[in-house]
């Protein structure tokens, strides 16, 4: 019941968004508009504001981060070798291909699912560590997946890439934010206060914007690709980081718990995005996403269960 109480709410808003698309209460643009209100204004004042406020002692820790990309780098690596020896058999050195597949494999979607669960989880207490997470997440794995793409292609430019990350409104209002707490800076009271208004709906609407794209998402016609990638994201994933985090690092379970959470988390939106730009495992992506996210209420409930 414990599980079912943390869990049903973020349940609720997701089906909610996909209901009101699936009944064309929303139009695709009008979702489009939440999406760029949530993503440039509502969650990024909600990381800034956070991350200017929390306990930096607590947030950076070397074996909390390779505790969870040393995972994330081998599955990554487990899904290129699976698209390249069983998946895509007949073009071995379609780099492209097998990066994004990678890709598919390993990247979470923190910010809109794994942040509401920890949250409901554990408290808002529990989310320095994630920011610390969430900060490197996009810019390492987008990275790897285009440098290996890079192999089979001249069109990748290290400098738009490189401006993009830096101009990303996630990585942005984490590192201004960051750079607010280093220095010690205390926000006027009147901007905090807007900030916190600004902040207050980031959740929901992120959770709502997720169950709406769902809506325009479709599971692929060769969804035996999606379904791998589903199951090395939310099951093997999380799987790995318990155990490297338990047996090899041995980090403070609360730590350790806000990892696996933040590593069960489904596949992101944005690798889709990452898959139609490289124009490469489309299909999969997007199916990928509604699997990994369906899938994702039951292995939130597996994992749950086994880490309170």
């Amino acid at each position: 019941m414990h599980i079912l109480s943390i869990i049903f709410p973020l349940i609720f808003i997701v089906v909610l968004g996909y209901s009101c698309c699936r009944l064309k209460f929303f139009e695709q643009q009008h979702i489009a508009g939440l999406s760029k209100f949530t993503f440039y204004v509502s969650l990024p004042a909600f990381l800034l504001l956070n991350m200017s406020q929390i306990n930096l002692q607590q947030s950076i820790s070397l074996f909390a981060f390779l505790s969870f990309y040393i995972p994330v780098l081998s599955i990554f690596g487990v899904g290129i070798l699976i698209d390249r020896f069983y998946l895509n058999k007949k073009h071995k050195k379609n780099y492209q291909q097998h990066g994004v597949f990678g890709l598919a494999s390993s990247y979470s979607n923190m910010v809109l699912v794994g942040i509401p669960i920890v949250i409901a989880s554990f408290g808002k207490e529990m989310i320095a560590i994630a920011f610390m997470i969430i900060t490197f997440h996009s810019t390492l794995l987008f990275a790897l997946t285009f440098l290996i793409g890079a192999k089979g292609s001249s069109k990748f430019s290290r400098s738009k890439f490189a401006k993009n990350m830096v101009l990303n409104p996630i990585v942005l209002s984490i590192s201004c934010g960051l750079i607010l707490n280093i220095v010690g800076i205390t926000l006027f009271e009147d901007v905090a206060n807007s900030l916190t208004l600004l902040a207050s709906p980031a959740i929901a609407c992120a959770l709502f914007v997720l169950g709406a794209n769902l809506a325009f998402y479709k599971v692929a016609a060769n969804w035996q690709p999606a379904l791998i990638a589903s199951i090395l994201k939310i099951v093997l994933l999380p799987a790995l980081v318990l155990l490297v985090g338990t047996y090899v690092f041995k980090l403070d379970t609360q730590i350790l718990n806000v990892l696996v959470l933040l590593s069960a988390s489904p596949v992101g939106v944005n690798a889709y995005l990452i898959a139609s730009q490289i124009k490469q495992h489309e299909a999969t992506l997007a199916g990928a996403v509604v699997l990994s996210t369906i899938l994702s209420v039951a292995s939130f409930t597996f994992w749950l269960a086994i880490l309170l």
